[in-house]
């Protein structure tokens, strides 16, 4: 079972336009670091996805997606 400490229950969410053809290759990206984020599909075909991620790990998941953006477009 998935448990998140005390200060990390609340799950802030994040809305993204992304290639749609780059979807799985964020959530690969994703699923490297262990419990940082969920990504979910709004509508798929046009790219537009939510990222949920607890406040704890804001500043590591934008880190990252800074890192990444010019791979999440085509």
């Amino acid at each position: 079972m998935f448990k998140m400490e005390t200060d990390q229950k609340t799950l802030h969410s994040l809305f993204l336009r992304i290639s749609p053809g780059r979807f799985h290759f964020l959530k690969f990206i994703l699923e490297g670091y262990d419990n940082l984020a969920i990504l979910s599909s709004v509508e798929s075909r046009e790219g537009i996805v939510v990222i949920r991620y607890p406040e704890g790990h804001k500043v590591e998941l934008f880190a990252l997606l800074v890192d990444i953006a010019a791979d999440l477009v085509e």
